[in-house]
């Protein structure tokens, strides 16, 4: 089963902006950090500046966030990189001929879209600055941005 990476990888690019300590940051630096290829970051800073979450300065490097880090949540960038994609699927593909392979996505829908909407209510608590505030206490750093 394959699975996304885009808001870890998201969520990375953003923390690398937020922290940046006003150096250049070029989408190939970012790029080793994530161990991507740069034209993947460019693509998700694009993606991020269309979304209103990052701006930069045509012609420079550099982004910066478009609000505080306390003003963005972790639902508004899962929404800017995967849209409505939900987290967890059903088999539509299973054997029709079977009672349980033609009913269980009824069993099991409803509960997977009331987990969707609990998913959807916690990632709208967490704030790109409880992330770095995290990151800085699993570092052994506190640092107040």
């Amino acid at each position: 089963m394959k699975y996304s990476t885009k808001l870890s990888d998201t969520i990375h690019i953003l923390i690398f902006i937020a922290l940046g300590d006003d150096e250049q940051l070029s989408s190939t630096k970012i790029a080793e950090s994530i161990k991507t290829n740069p034209a993947y970051v460019r693509q998700l800073m694009a993606i991020l500046k269309n979304a209103g979450i990052v701006v930069n300065t045509q012609g420079h490097a550099n982004a910066a966030l478009a609000k505080s880090a306390d003003k963005i949540n972790m639902y508004d960038i899962y929404q800017a990189v995967e849209g409505d994609k939900p987290l967890l699927h059903l088999d539509t593909d299973t054997n029709p001929d079977c009672g349980i392979g033609i009913n269980i996505q009824f069993a099991i829908g409803d509960f997977y879209h009331e987990i969707q909407n609990m998913i959807d209510e916690k990632m709208k608590s967490i704030t790109l600055q409880d992330i770095i505030d995290r990151y800085y206490f699993k570092i052994g750093k506190v640092k107040n941005l």
